[in-house]
């Protein structure tokens, strides 16, 4: 197809077109005038698409520019698209013929100055501060001799070299390795899965972690931004596992530091907190058990005076025994004595008494005058005695004994009991006389 000038001043002149001429003559012209640019904006409504591909804006005070990152591009990049960025995006203009539509092909994306890095560093550690992800509350106290140490962090380079050669310096450990990329695209979701994954051990015969080392060299705050994303911060906050974070120099602080139990100032500061030096430990054991034995001995000692002055103090066994023995020898020699005499006295007794019949006969005259007083003080107890007196004894028809006039009136029948009889009231026929005994009973059971 000629190429068309679409600007002709005569309008009469105008050639008839296709749109899919019109849309082609278009794209010729964008992308002719527009073929390499460097445009600044705020990042606006982006979105990862599943074949890789980044779909956003750019946008500023009057205007949106659509644009598209390849995923090719895309994998290379030092930090994630977010909303709110403001970026230097430099690529090309294109059209899309199916919308009518133009957009700016992303090749290098970057983040317009570190000023805007650092505000958007700040208000993701106001959000992070704000949801409690800081608190001291949630540190994890580092072991302090780990069985086994995990290292998330790149395979390749001085990190983990740094590391493995300082942890067999100070305390030789079982080091596992989860290989993560430290930057560009998919770098953060890696680095939070390697921490999940970690948390999930023990799995195929590996144990699990004491202590896990997040850790990278230096770089840019570009470089390092992975380690400011949402998805590590939360992986390391939910981690059961205690975690140590180092990242960059001494000088970089990164959103991980905050939220991790400790803080290495580099992946080498990491291994010493991780475990301490053998050397040291063996010294102090060593100085310990001297101090423990030099102890001991003093204890000893201390307790051996102490057993010696207790047995300066205690008296002669034997002669206590000796003493006793022989109080013991004196109270059977009084014993025999004594039963001795006993016996001696009561066959002075049967002597007499077999010599003196009259002896017996007063005892047993003196026994005879005692039952027969016993006897006078019983009867005078006896019912008929108390009756003989003037008193008369009253009952209930229950046979109770009724000691008020009250008691009297809740009868139905009463029962007067005189030495010589009785009588019976109320609305029961009168019952027949008792005998004697009979009366002498119930005033025992009375």
């Amino acid at each position: 197809m000629e190429e068309l000038n679409l600007f002709a001043p005569t309008a009469a002149k105008l050639p008839e077109l296709s749109v899919s001429e019109v849309s082609a003559a278009i794209k010729k012209c964008v992308e002719t005038n527009f073929n390499k640019l460097r445009v600044r904006g705020e990042i606006f409504g982006g979105k990862r698409a599943d074949s890789g591909h980044w779909y956003l804006s750019l946008k500023d005070e009057n205007a949106v520019l659509s644009a598209v990152i390849w995923k090719g591009v895309a994998m290379h990049l030092s930090f994630k698209p977010e909303d709110g960025l403001e970026v230097i995006a430099t690529g090309k203009i294109t059209t899309f013929a199916g919308k009518s539509s133009y957009q700016l092909v992303i090749e290098e994306l970057e983040i317009a100055g570190t000023g805007a890095l650092l505000k958007l560093l700040e208000e993701r550690k106001k959000q992070f501060a704000q949801e409690g992800l800081f608190d001291a509350a949630h540190k994890k106290p580092i072991p302090f001799l780990p069985q086994t140490i995990g290292v998330v962090t790149s395979a390749s380079g001085t990190v983990i070299r740094d590391i493995i050669h300082r942890v067999r310096d100070r305390f030789p450990t079982p080091i596992l390795l989860w290989p993560t990329p430290v930057q560009g695209e998919g770098a953060a979701e890696k680095i939070a899965a390697a921490i999940r994954g970690f948390n999930q051990f023990p799995l195929n015969n590996l144990p699990r972690p004491d202590v896990l080392i997040v850790a990278r060299g230096g770089g840019s705050l570009e470089d390092l931004w992975p380690f400011n994303e949402e998805c590590v911060i939360r992986a390391v906050y939910e981690s059961e596992i205690p975690i140590i974070s180092a990242v960059g120099h001494e000088t970089d602080t990164m959103l991980i530091d905050y939220v991790s139990d400790k803080r290495a100032p580099t992946p080498t500061g990491a291994a010493e907190f991780a475990v301490p030096v053998k050397a040291e430990l063996q010294m102090q054991i060593n100085t310990l058990q001297s101090r423990m034995s030099n102890g001991i001995l003093r204890y000893l000692a201390e307790r051996n005076n102490q057993l010696e002055a207790l047995r300066r103090g205690i008296p002669n066994l034997t002669q206590i025994l000796a003493e006793i023995s022989q109080r013991f020898d004196d109270r059977v020699e009084r014993l025999q004595i004594s039963f001795k005499n006993l016996l001696d006295n009561k066959q002075s007794l049967l002597e007499r008494c077999r010599l003196n019949p009259y002896y017996i006969k007063n005892i047993f005259e003196k026994n005879q005058e005692n039952l027969k007083n016993l006897s006078l003080r019983l009867d005078s107890v006896s019912i008929d005695s108390v009756l003989k007196r003037g008193f008369a004894w009253v009952r209930n028809e229950k046979q109770q004994t009724v000691y008020s006039v009250s008691q009297a009136k809740q009868a139905d029948s009463l029962e007067i009991r005189f030495h010589d009889g009785q009588l019976t009231t109320g609305t029961q026929a009168p019952s027949r006389r008792k005998k004697k005994d009979d009366l002498q009973g119930d005033l025992f059971n009375f």
